[in-house]
């Protein structure tokens, strides 16, 4: 028996406006808050325990000290990568610079708060 990755969970300072970022980009939906200020995202029909993982905000004081030793990678499901990173822009998603060379198939970009995430170019089937 395998494990699998049930929900992510992202440190941060308004874990508010992340959750609202985060939904909009993988058309996720508000599961739960806890006492502590967390907000858990996740697929609207599915949840906790679906074939995709949830995402939880944590909210945190510390600050980062560079870069994340783990980023999310996503993929169009409706569009193409041009279009998709033009709505990311438009959601406040901005460039990132981590090294990479501009030959990359992908775009790096940074959440609200800089976290880093990539826009692959390969459209996916939406679940």
């Amino acid at each position: 028996m395998a494990c699998r990755i049930s929900e992510l969970v992202l440190d941060c300072a308004d874990p508010e406006r992340l959750a609202a970022f985060w939904s909009e980009v993988l058309g996720y939906v508000e599961l739960g808050r806890e006492d502590d200020g967390s907000i858990e995202i996740g697929p609207p029909d599915a949840g906790f325990g679906g074939s995709q993982p949830t995402l939880v905000l944590s909210p945190s004081s510390d600050q980062r000290p560079g870069k994340l030793p783990l980023h999310i990678d996503v993929n169009a499901t409706d569009r193409d990568q041009d279009a998709e990173l033009e709505r990311l822009f438009a959601l406040g998603a901005r460039t990132a610079d981590v090294g990479q060379t501009g030959t990359e198939s992908w775009h790096v970009l940074a959440d609200p708060e800089g976290n880093e995430f990539c826009l692959l170019r390969r459209r996916l089937q939406p679940l």
